[in-house]
């Protein structure tokens, strides 16, 4: 399946954002939008989790065997759900997270193997080791992890 036509231009804004560490902003920025969202997103919560959860143990440097194609791929799609202004604005009502769902979608589907090594790499893992890996990031380890 082909990426939506509008998250190609996502791409080399996620790598921006690699490389200038500013991961942990945005994965507050996704933990803020699905809050307040969440009735809206229920259907999603769980994979945009799953998409959160593999950045914070990639940036936190437990997870680290993930594809860098992949992990632009989970970025750049983190940043378009952020996005207000994409393909289809948010604050449209009714259809303004339908170009999120697709693009989140396609991430999903296309990525699905290195998603599923993950969910494996995760269960093995202890729930304390988890809480730690999982935790958001504090406002002081926005810029880098410590």
């Amino acid at each position: 399946m082909k990426a939506p036509w509008t998250f190609a231009r996502f791409l080399p804004l996620a790598q921006q954002l690699l490389s200038r560490a500013r991961l942990p902003g945005l994965l507050l920025a996704v933990a803020r939008k699905s809050g307040r969202q969440g009735w809206r997103l229920a259907a999603l919560q769980e994979d945009l989790r799953l998409l959160q959860n593999l950045c914070l143990a990639w940036w936190r440097g437990e997870y680290t065997a993930i594809g860098g194609e992949a992990l632009l791929a989970v970025v750049a799609a983190l940043l378009y759900f952020v996005t207000p202004l994409d393909a289809l604005p948010d604050w449209l009502v009714g259809v303004g997270f339908i170009d999120d769902l697709a693009v989140l979608a396609w991430v999903l589907r296309t990525w699905s193997s290195e998603l599923d090594a993950f969910r494996a790499w995760r269960e093995a893992q202890a729930p304390q080791v988890l809480e730690r890996i999982e935790r958001l990031p504090a406002d002081d380890e926005v810029v880098a992890p410590r």
